[in-house]
């Protein structure tokens, strides 16, 4: 592993990497519950998906750490779940066989593009400002989903709005969302304490902590588990199970409308936003841990897409959405992963899930959330190191902070702050500072909110 990995160049160890490893695994083992779930509302056999999100995920970390020897991680990405499931099946009518068509061809010209050095000029073309900006931004994005999966913040007359406990107490769930919420929130506490005594492991032993707490609630009848409303049993009913069969779902791409042009625009919008998610969790990720290179470039980029590509392909091929690299990727690194053997151990976990499913799905997002959210503290870190005084750039950088963190999306933080890094330059009289490649993914981008 030393030769392979060159741990000792990287200022690593083997239990480092361990540890970084089940830490993402474990902020990121909720898809394995919720992929199903979401694919299913396509027509999509639940067992089946589960059994394909798990072989594909564990195909595209191992595939992360042979060609990148990075340790990112990767699974079906939420967002393009939803997507495939709500908008492509039920909303414009395609079947789901379709739909895993479009998305085996847009890994297909993923790869292409990984091949042809495409994706590495994009990611290459971004000013180092911006990348700073997209770390930060990261940082927010990430913690809003700590904060949304805790149930801490909810849907309110203000978009979103804190948690209700005493709401809870006179609708009746409190012994159900209103423990959560609260285990959420000392689940944050004791991770900070943790992170602050410099304790080894501590955002896995935050979560394991947390989720103890609540196991301990459930058995003195403070946590009352209420399947309907979302809130299930801490306590894993069985320990080893068989996986599904994958059959229902392997190999069903349907490329009967390869040729239209309404399916060549379910494949772009599966192509812009993986794309642009993936640079982003990079960007993000490479800088709060320092894997930038003295231009802003990340070492072994090339394999990382190509891992990305070929993780979306073969998830098709088994029978799940797009396979993209995994925010929860930054859980692990502030563990101290450097190498591809937190993807490696990542990728393991995948497939020991199969044969352990109960115990996976059993890990609540209430334990998970607290990661999440101080997982985004070490991200906004970056935000020291933007230079404030250079209006020029800082506005852009701000605009794509800000965008990334209230619309939700990686994908569409990156495209504003691209456009407005842009065409600010370009007002401003210092267009030329401006590559040729961001005047291209500008206009880009212009022309995907017209049109899409």
């Amino acid at each position: 592993m030393e030769k392979f990995f060159k741990l000792k160049e990287h200022q690593t160890d083997v239990r480092t990497e361990l540890i970084a490893g089940i830490t993402s695994f474990m902020t990121m083992a909720y898809i394995l519950a919720v992929n199903p779930r979401v694919l299913s509302a396509a027509g999509m056999d639940a067992g089946s998906v589960f059994t394909a999100t798990a072989i594909a995920s564990a195909i595209a970390c191992i595939m992360m750490a042979l060609l990148a020897n990075l340790p990112f991680v990767l699974s079906a990405g939420m967002g393009l779940n939803a997507y495939f499931a709500y908008t492509v099946v039920l909303n414009m009518g395609y079947t789901w066989e379709m739909a895993l068509a479009a998305v085996f061809v847009e890994g297909i010209i993923f790869i292409l593009l990984s091949l042809t050095n495409v994706r590495e000029a994009i990611f290459n073309a971004i000013p180092p400002s911006l990348k700073l900006g997209v770390s930060v931004g990261f940082g927010l994005f990430i913690t809003f989903i700590g904060l949304q999966n805790a149930h801490i913040v909810v849907d309110g007359a203000t978009l979103v709005t804190l948690f209700s406990f005493k709401g809870s107490v006179l609708n009746g769930t409190f012994q159900s969302e209103g423990i959560t919420v609260l285990l959420a929130l000392l689940g944050v506490l004791i991770t900070a304490c943790l992170v602050i005594k410099n304790v080894k492991g501590n955002i896995l032993l935050g979560i394991v902590i947390t989720w103890a707490l609540g196991i301990l609630c459930q058995l003195t009848g403070l946590y009352q588990p209420n399947p309907d409303g979302g809130f299930y049993s801490l306590i894993p009913v069985k320990v080893v199970s068989m996986p599904a069969s994958v059959a229902p779902t392997f190999m069903k791409m349907d490329l009967s409308k390869l040729a239209s042009l309404e399916f060549a625009m379910v494949v772009f919008a599966f192509l812009f936003v993986d794309v642009f998610d993936t640079l982003g969790t990079l960007i993000g990720c490479a800088s709060k841990a320092n894997m930038l290179d003295r231009d802003g470039k990340l070492p072994g980029i090339k394999g990382a897409l190509l891992a990305d590509a070929i993780g979306t392909t073969v998830g098709a091929i088994f029978g799940t959405s797009t396979i993209t690299t995994f925010g929860e990727s930054a859980s692990g690194i502030a563990e101290g992963g450097k190498t591809g053997l937190t993807a490696i151990v990542v990728g393991a976990l995948f497939l020991i899930a199969l044969f352990f499913s109960p115990i996976f799905l059993a890990i609540p997002s209430f334990a998970t959330a607290p990661a999440l959210i101080v997982v985004g503290f070490f991200m906004m870190q970056q935000v020291a190191k933007i230079d404030w005084n250079d209006m020029l750039t800082a506005i852009p950088v701000f605009i794509c902070i800000i965008a990334m963190a209230f619309t939700y999306s990686i994908s569409e933080g990156i495209a504003f702050g691209i456009m407005s890094h842009t065409v600010i330059h370009l007002l401003c009289g210092k267009g030329k500072k401006v590559s040729i490649l961001m005047y291209v993914l500008s206009f880009i981008f212009i022309l995907k909110y017209i049109f899409i």
